[in-house]
């Protein structure tokens, strides 16, 4: 069943932060964008100016004698480009509010000040930055999402009183506000940090969590690879907030950590767990169906694996999606079902999927092996017309298969595309496609004897000499020598 919920109030509060400050808050994030990525170069000389000084009145000296005015969309782009220069950043700020905006900054501009600052863990000027924009009265969640994502990400750095703190500055400690600090922590790979900080918000401001939270610490429980944890907090879910048929993605998180789990038991106690959601009417989502269908394929269950599929496709109504038809190819084609693969691409078109060139080489590649050769011509036939080409390893099988029962215009077929499309082994290939179609279509041997000659391709001094030898029992020397003629000359 496809997961059709809004985002969670904290990712929502999260979202409200710039593209350049969620990038920076993420710990994958290679790098910082840098002015040079700006879209104008109005944009790049002042992120040139800040990236160049040396302090904050060189800052103030730079700008002012580059006499560039700037409006509030300007102040938000340069700061979105300034996360490498946090002082620089700040400073700009100060001067373009003097100097152009009457001190009437954005308060998104505010909101990048503050991420700035705090991803590059200079907390002080941040925290100061918090109560001016308090005593303006711009604070909103945002402002602390960014904090809290700060905060945990700094070694030491303790978001959870942040979060206590936020009274002070007239902001409330309700659950959008825990849930923006559960996901900070999660993001940190702070999983215990993040449990541990529900019943201090109890007992602090009385704040509940909500299905939200639990999904949160759950998805958590996810990337931490944790199905002890997992089990721990779908109990304390069950206890506090019951089972809710929409919070999709908490069980979506919780299956998906027990069954990508290295135990013996994963796949079982998964199944388990999803039999007691469906009593309550509750269900995972793609993520876990995923998951488990290649759970399923290591594990080599057929037909638990095609129950699964009935249920998620046939009566929950999830869209596969291409990774999902791939698994479940894979998994009828290696326990023998060649067959049935085919049925699958007929599926992905009625489902809006298109197969792309593995999908395809993996269809092939079974069938090749189930020696399904009507079925495998037809699908090399589709892929060649589709411009979706084989494989090396399935154009060398195909070729082999097809000559040697006696197939000559798919081999042919099968050798164009090597050749069109550079395909090794194109040497042993050739000389295979020339030996066998000798006997039966000469002129044919002959024609691409010669074009292999052309091509550069090493045609072997015993195809020569077979091809030699049945030319001569039909008189036809003459074409011989003629090939052997070009060949010596290459």
């Amino acid at each position: 069943m496809a997961d059709h919920r809004g985002k969670r109030p904290s990712e929502a509060a999260a979202a409200a932060a710039s593209p350049a400050a969620k990038r920076a808050r993420d710990p994958s994030a290679p790098a910082f964008p840098t002015y040079k990525e700006a879209p104008n170069l109005k944009i790049q000389i002042l992120g040139e100016i800040l990236a160049s000084a040396s302090s904050a009145a060189d800052v103030d000296d730079k700008l002012t004698k580059a006499n560039i005015g700037v409006t509030t969309d300007d102040v938000e782009q340069v700061l979105r480009f300034s996360y490498a220069h946090p002082r620089a950043a700040a400073a700009f700020f100060s001067w373009a509010g003097h100097q152009h905006l009457g001190h009437e900054h954005s308060p998104y501009s505010w909101n990048l000040v503050v991420d700035i600052l705090g991803k590059n863990r200079i907390f002080e000027p941040m925290w100061e930055t918090v109560r001016s924009m308090h005593s303006q009265r711009l604070l909103s969640l945002a402002t602390f999402a960014s904090v809290f994502s700060s905060l945990a990400a700094s070694p030491g750095g303790n978001p959870l009183k942040a979060f206590v703190d936020m009274p002070r500055y007239g902001m409330a400690r309700d659950t959008t506000a825990l849930n923006s600090l559960l996901s900070a922590l999660c993001r940190a790979n702070r999983l215990d940090d993040a449990r541990a900080a529900i019943p201090v918000a109890r007992a602090e401001a009385g704040t509940r969590p909500d299905a939200d939270s639990y999904a949160i610490l759950l998805e958590g429980c996810e990337a931490a690879a944790d199905p002890r944890v997992a089990r721990e907090v779908f109990d304390e879910m069950v206890r506090d907030v019951g089972f809710d048929p929409n919070n999709v993605p908490a069980y979506d998180s919780f299956l998906t950590t027990l069954v990508s789990s290295d135990s013996s038991t994963a796949l079982p106690e998964a199944m388990d767990y999803l039999a007691v959601l469906s009593r309550r009417g509750c269900s995972p989502g793609e993520k876990f169906f995923h998951a488990a269908l290649v759970a399923h394929l290591e594990a080599r269950k057929l037909r638990d694996a095609m129950a699964l599929w009935d249920d998620f496709v046939g009566h929950r109504g999830l869209v596969p999606d291409l990774e999902m038809y791939n698994t479940m190819i894979m998994l009828q084609g290696s326990l023998g079902h060649a067959e049935v693969t085919v049925e699958y691409l007929d599926d992905m078109a009625f489902n809006g999927v298109f197969p792309d060139a593995g999908t395809y080489n993996l269809v092939l590649q079974f069938l090749l092996k189930g020696r399904k050769l009507r079925e495998a011509a037809a699908i090399f036939s589709e892929m060649v017309k589709n411009e979706l080409w084989p494989n090396e390893e399935n154009c060398s099988f195909a070729l082999c298969m097809f000559l040697d029962t006696r197939d000559w215009e798919m081999g042919i077929k099968v050798w164009n595309c090597m050749v069109e499309n550079g395909l090794p082994p194109l040497e042993e290939s050739g000389n295979m496609l020339v030996s066998k179609l000798r006997d039966d279509r000469l002129p044919e041997a002959c024609k691409y004897a010669e074009d292999m000659i052309d091509r550069g391709i090493k045609l072997s001094s015993s195809t020569l000499s077979k091809l030699k030898q049945c030319l001569q029992k039909i008189r036809k020397g003459e074409i011989h020598d003629h090939l052997l003629k070009k060949w010596k000359a290459r």
